[in-house]
């Protein structure tokens, strides 16, 4: 089988795993989420009242992040959602904050408008479809959030945080050289710290 096949096998089996874990404790899921993610702040050393962070505007069996993003805006956070300027090019960040209006983005998205002010996060909370005990993604295909991290790292550090329910991990997965390993995973069941 061919490493991109694999990959689109992989896929299909992981968006399975997520929608039956999101069916059954989706609310639960992202409760406890939100108080693992407050816990990487902690042990990587990161006030979340001085940090940028991006999140994402959750689709279909997506964990849900909401709640994470509202207590992290409380807290003091500048929170900004991803926004898709075009097939080929890194995601930009928009400033969120509760109340600010979304609009329709690429493949289904949520984003916040032109007028919001962009921002350059240095904490990234993104979703996934699988993730392995090396800390690798599998995402949908379209290499939107490889590009974008690459882009971030050359800038300066920034701590890539993947959000998944505990059903979506892989023992391994395939990974190209453009591919960006994960810093950290929160799962339902709590946070894992991959490479620091």
């Amino acid at each position: 089988m061919f490493p991109d096949e694999e990959k689109q096998r992989l896929r299909q089996q992981a968006r399975a795993a997520r929608s039956t874990a999101h069916d059954a404790s989706a609310e639960l899921a992202a409760l406890a989420v939100a108080d693992s993610i407050k816990d990487v702040f902690k042990l990587a050393g990161i006030a979340v009242s001085e940090t940028v962070l991006a999140g994402y505007w959750p689709m279909g069996s997506e964990l849900d992040i909401r709640p994470a993003l509202q207590s992290l805006h409380d807290a003091g956070a500048v929170c900004a959602l991803p926004v898709v300027v075009s097939p080929d090019q890194p995601l930009v960040f928009r400033r969120w904050q509760p109340g600010t209006p979304l609009s329709d983005g690429g493949h289904g998205t949520r984003q916040p408008g032109p007028e919001q002010t962009e921002v350059l996060p240095r904490v990234v909370l993104l979703p996934l479809l699988a993730f392995d005990d090396g800390g690798m993604r599998l995402g949908q295909g379209q290499g939107y959030y490889d590009r974008t991290l690459a882009a971030l790292r050359g800038k300066g550090p920034v701590l890539a945080i993947g959000i998944a329910y505990q059903a979506q991990k892989l023992k391994t997965l395939p990974a190209d050289e453009w591919d960006q390993r994960l810093n950290w995973v929160v799962t339902e069941q709590g946070a894992t710290a991959y490479d620091r």
